[in-house]
């Protein structure tokens, strides 16, 4: 019975979820990523910047290792502009 409701209390939980931090040098503010952004090149995710309080929307162009750092290269289409994040790993 025990077992049982162990299982029963696994299942129900909530998945954990992890956010992605890193920095952006350019504009000097941390960054984060949330948990259920699929970041792949071509796919568009949500990056919250820690100086402006606000998310943006951005579009993978390319991901690089440089190792314990990952380099996340993102484009904006309401800026034009692009960014390099750097990720902790």
């Amino acid at each position: 019975m025990k077992k049982v409701l162990l299982v029963l209390t696994l299942a129900m939980a909530p998945p954990t979820s992890f956010a992605w931090d890193g920095y952006d040098y350019e504009d000097g503010t941390d960054v984060t990523i949330e948990s259920g952004n699929l970041v792949r090149e071509g796919e568009e995710i949500e990056v919250y910047n820690w100086n402006s309080g606000e998310y943006e929307y951005k579009e993978v162009e390319s991901i690089r290792r440089t190792g314990s750092t990952v380099e996340i290269e993102t484009y904006d289409y309401e800026s034009g502009e692009y960014k390099y994040y750097e990720m902790e790993d």
